[in-house]
């Protein structure tokens, strides 16, 4: 790997190196992660304080921060552990200045009775009387210009004061080289950004609040550095893997043909688009590396066969892995009667297939007599060896960053990968999850897919509900149970399920209610299931473990209790499991009251529509980025100063901007791929030179 410029050596060495931080100061900078002076200039006030001189006190509202010039009058000393006040006078308003606990040698030195001095700080009203405690400036008036017009204020940590952070900052901002320039000319020009040294000493010495907000020219030029480089990553990853050498399979569409021609339903365009888009990939010589992402019954499991029918019939072998050992037995119950009615060989391989029967397995998928492996992680054990695998799909891996994504698909010996997930995810957030990788888009749903009526109902109402479910039973409908989210405790979240199971039996009949939950054993939970699907069961009480892709299509009612602990991208999930079949379906959000404001507004954009695109910006918006994809799982970035939410556009243009430069120069050895690189190296994106080498 090439090794970090010199010009940048400066902010990579110790923050202890800089004017006025000691080891106690670096110790506390280091809590909060500023450990480098490159660290400090990229934490960026988040207010600031307008410092600007007046003529008096007096008019304003209280309390308020201000900045006057007085006159010192006089001292007063309380007895005992009382304060030390100053009086003083601004020619118009007299007002008060008070210490507790002074070095009064310091403090008589600084406000001298009779001389003049400009104070700046907080001034509230005691007792009718305006008074300034501790002030944050006292400075002799020839020292005005000394006293910034517009004071930052920076996010802190214990031991360290607003003085120290400013002082520290400055010093990191006034070793910041000047570099040169990584954005493309005509974008700079058309945005009036500055250059990148410029853009750190306006965002650290703001003029006005203006220069704090998001879309001040200074900041949005330092976000779209944080955005560029983080696309160029995943640019060099889309085209390395570009680069990377695959098989180009072509059918001649015979196999999905005769699939379609057997379906009692004609494929959305939604569908066909994105089967055209795999097909043409799975054509190219170079690996597919896309992903299929779709809302709840958009229909994603017959694109994939669709997709795996390509391979089979120009001779390969398809996999395709399901996070969860439900969900792949699930996709085998619904793709086996379409495979086996044109003719080709599906299995499944889990964790739970052990001796003999998984030998078996593994011989006849070495030797080629399997076509489509269905199965969870196990797929990718050392002694899984496929005859001549071509394509694999991994279903719901939203939760994997880049590099486990490109772990996974090296795993396949240079095969297509296609990822899919049913959590629609908000086009800011795809853009930068998913940036390295092309993307198909189900935003159609099914024909004949009854919408879901959706309604709250209090947790007080449960004896009503349960009724409701009573009758629901006796005409021949289905339902599925979901218990509370517990966090804190699986053992708690569990015993919820069981209680519920016990109380519905006991209300609706022993052999109507079945429990489903993370803890049974495999075969457990598959008997559960399986009596569900079969009708022997009528109500199943259930874990979030059925949140993804359980499909039955009898089942009309979904519960949902404890409402309110539920992400909405859950809550969307759990309902899509119901209003599948032909009867009309109802979903009842139970929420304990009283409901907080985000859980009000969580449960009323569930009421007020079934498009999960809509419910996934709306859950970015009131959850953030962070939390919509679980960062610690997702692999997601963590942006200093740009905001995935607000600035979506800009990312959209990193993206574009990110693809030509490495369009126009692969190996970024041009004046402006030599300066992007730097960039790289500023904001920590080495693992990227690997990717140049790789290619």
């Amino acid at each position: 790997m090439s090794s970090r410029p010199e010009i940048l050596f400066p902010l990579f060495g110790s923050v202890k190196k800089l004017a006025g931080i000691g080891p106690k100061s670096a110790e506390a900078l280091a809590k909060i992660d500023l450990t480098r002076p490159k660290d400090l200039i990229f934490t960026l006030p988040h207010t600031g304080i307008d410092r600007e001189l007046r003529k008096t006190l007096k008019g304003l509202t209280f309390p308020t921060i201000a900045t006057v010039k007085v006159e010192v009058t006089a001292h007063r000393e309380t007895a005992g552990r009382g304060p030390f006040r100053v009086l003083v006078s601004d020619g118009e308003l007299d007002f008060q200045l008070v210490f507790f606990r002074p070095n009064l040698g310091w403090l008589k030195e600084q406000l001298p009775i009779g001389e003049q001095r400009i104070v700046s700080g907080k001034v509230e009203l005691y007792d009718g009387i305006a008074q300034m405690q501790h002030p944050d400036h006292i400075l002799k008036p020839e020292e005005a210009d000394k006293l910034p017009r517009f004071e930052p204020v920076y996010p802190l940590t214990a031991g360290i004061t607003q003085r120290t952070m400013r002082k520290a900052v400055s010093a990191a901002v006034h070793i910041a080289p000047k570099l040169e320039e990584w954005i493309e000319p005509s974008l700079v020009k058309r945005n009036t950004w500055p250059d990148w040294q410029t853009a750190l000493e306006i965002a650290h010495h703001p003029e006005a609040s203006n220069d704090l907000l998001q879309s001040s020219p200074s900041r949005e030029r330092l976000a779209y550095d944080e955005l560029f480089a983080h696309q160029l990553t995943l640019a060099l990853a889309r085209a390395q893997n570009k680069r990377a050498k695959g098989i180009s399979t072509v059918s001649d569409g015979k196999l999905a043909k005769k699939l379609i021609a057997a379906l009692p339903f004609e494929p959305t365009g939604a569908q066909n688009r994105a089967v055209a888009e795999i097909v043409s990939d799975i054509a190219a010589p170079f690996r597919m590396n896309r992903l299929l992402q779709g809302d709840v019954g958009a229909g994603k499991t017959l694109v994939a066969m669709l997709a795996m029918c390509t391979v089979v019939e120009a001779g390969g072998q398809a996999a395709m892995m399901a996070p969860t050992e439900i969900l792949a037995r699930q996709h085998a119950e619904s793709l086996r009667p379409m495979a086996e009615g044109i003719g080709l060989k599906l299995a499944v391989l889990t964790g739970r297939d052990k001796g003999k029967e998984r030998k078996a397995k593994l011989q006849a998928l070495a030797e080629g007599e399997i076509d489509i492996l269905l199965g969870t992680h196990a797929l990718f054990q050392a002694d899984v060896l496929f005859n001549n695998l071509r394509l694999v799909i991994i279903d719901e891996q939203h939760r994997f960053g880049v590099s486990e994504r490109m772990e996974l698909s090296q795993k396949g010996h240079a095969v297509d990968s296609l990822m899919m997930t049913a959590t629609p995810i908000p086009r800011s957030l795809a853009l930068a999850h998913f940036g390295d990788m092309d993307i198909s888009v189900l935003d159609e749903k099914p024909a004949g897919r009854k919408p879901v009526e959706t309604a709250l109902v209090s947790s007080g109402r449960m004896e009503e509900v349960v009724a409701r479910l009573r009758n629901a039973i006796a005409g021949g409908q289905q339902v599925f149970w979901v218990c509370p989210l517990v966090e804190e405790s699986e053992v708690m979240a569990l015993t919820a399920a069981e209680d519920r199971y016990r109380t519905l039996r006991l209300a609706l009949g022993e052999g109507a209610v079945g429990l489903v939950h993370g803890q049974l054993k495999p075969d457990e939970k598959d008997k559960a299931m399986s009596d569900f699907v079969a009708k022997k069961t009528k109500v199943l009480v259930a874990t979030t473990v059925i949140e993804v892709g359980v499909d039955v299509p009898n089942a009309s009612i979904m519960v949902i209790e404890g409402a309110q602990n539920f992400g909405l991208a859950q809550l969307h999930q759990l309902r899509g499991r119901v209003g599948r079949g032909a009867k009309a379906s109802t979903c009842l959000l139970m929420y304990d009251p009283p409901l907080t404001q985000s859980a009000q507004a969580r449960l009323a954009i569930m009421r007020e529509t079934e498009d999960g695109f809509r419910i996934a910006d709306e859950d970015l918006r009131l959850r953030g980025a962070g939390d919509l994809l679980g960062v610690k799982q997702s692999g997601l970035p963590q942006f200093r100063i740009a905001d995935l939410e607000l600035q979506e556009n800009l990312m959209r243009v990193a993206q574009d901007d990110a693809r030509l430069l490495l369009e126009r120069d692969p190996d970024l050895t041009s004046e402006r791929g030599s300066a992007a690189r730097v960039l790289l190296y500023l904001l920590d994106r080495d693992k990227a030179f690997l990717m140049l080498k790789v290619g």
